[in-house]
């Protein structure tokens, strides 16, 4: 009788702790049936001021979205490339814009919003172009985007900001100035802006006087600001990029943890999204195909962003549609980066294997 009772207490106390990690994500999305939800679309042009022609800027494939509400709307950015006939990587990307009344069915405006220019930072944008936003509003109304500035090269994140959504002022490389210019020129992509929940709106955020965000695919950093297009990586002892949150062998996100959406403070922590991708070697997990992109989610401290408190163990998002598995990246892909709260549910858009994007949906409050 007293082992059974022993057994007891020790289920009952493993289902409260079970529950209590559940409580801290935003629950299960599960994908639309409207999927995917947008599409290329090579009937919009575009007159593009660094070749000095008309382009089909959508035409090849339309992927790897930002989202965010405006006058209840859904405006999705959408990175879109232009030239079918060109390997992966060998296009010029542009950012464009659409909205939505349900979050569903997206109106694409006819130009895009964010591109390689005849300006001080083309040096930088162009040829590849302008990849991969995630966006964030202030408290005062600004835009903040950050993208992936792609000359061929090396890769760059990059800022802009806006007061509109249509009209975008380049900021440049967001490393530029920090360390007297010590990582201008590393790769660096994927920066997810820490926010909070304001009215029902991820808002960013401040911690200890100053803007952060958790950037990176190799590894997660963490960076901080004063005016959010000028930021300031952590470093290690020695003085290089420090490592808050890597890779795990046998895991979904054995090759690569890349920063999802902006992150989102709750009562628990500060949790982000992000995209890991499997191994295509020995530290591959058997339980996803080599070289899949997944989501998964990590929760931090509030009082100190570096320290992890939970993560999960497995993808909380796979390739699971035909379309997801097939397309520029065939290995298969879910690859998140936008992120809203809309009609009392969460909305997470995405990027399929390169080539359009998805929605998957949690009720989770």
């Amino acid at each position: 009788m007293k082992k059974n009772l022993l057994i007891i207490v020790f289920l009952i106390a493993l289902g409260f702790r079970v529950q209590a990690q559940e409580k801290w994500d935003l629950g299960i999305f599960v994908k639309t049936k409207e999927n995917p939800i947008v599409k290329a679309d090579s009937t919009l042009t575009f007159f593009c001021p660094v070749k000095k022609e008309i382009v089909k800027w959508q035409k090849a494939d339309v992927f790897n979205p930002a989202a965010i509400v405006k006058e209840g709307k859904v405006y999705l950015f959408t990175r879109s490339e232009d030239n079918p006939k060109a390997i992966l990587g060998g296009r010029t990307s542009r950012i464009g814009l659409a909205v939505s009344e349900d979050g569903i069915h997206f109106k694409n405006f006819k130009q895009p919003v964010l591109f390689p220019d005849n300006d001080e930072f083309n040096k930088y944008d162009y040829p590849g172009g302008c990849e991969d936003p995630r966006i964030v509003e202030t408290a005062e109304g600004m835009y903040v985007i950050a993208y992936t500035s792609w000359n061929y090269k090396v890769p760059r994140l990059s800022i802009a900001i806006s007061k509109d959504l249509f009209h975008w002022q380049k900021k440049g490389p967001a490393l530029a100035k920090a360390y007297n210019g010590k990582f201008l020129d590393l790769a660096s992509k994927s920066a997810s802006i820490i926010t909070k929940m304001v009215n029902n709106r991820p808002i960013v955020a401040k911690i200890k006087g100053k803007y952060w965000m958790y950037w990176g695919e190799q590894f997660v950093n963490l960076a901080w600001s004063d005016n959010l297009w000028d930021w300031n990586p952590l470093l290690d002892k020695n003085g290089e990029l420090k490592k808050i949150m890597m890779t795990r062998p046998g895991k979904f996100d054995s090759d690569l943890t890349e920063c999802g959406p902006p992150a989102l403070m709750t009562d628990k922590g500060i949790l982000l999204l992000y995209n890991g991708k499997n191994a295509v070697n020995e530290n591959a997990t058997s339980t996803l195909p080599k070289g899949t992109y997944s989501v998964g989610e990590v929760l931090f401290d509030l009082n100190d962003p570096e320290k992890i408190i939970q993560r999960t163990d497995a993808y909380i998002l796979r390739p699971t549609l035909a379309h997801e598995m097939t397309g520029q990246y065939a290995a298969g892909t879910t690859f998140s980066e936008g992120l809203v709260y809309f009609k009392n549910k969460w909305f997470l858009y995405y990027g399929t294997a390169d080539s359009f994007v998805g929605l998957a949906v949690s009720e989770n409050k």
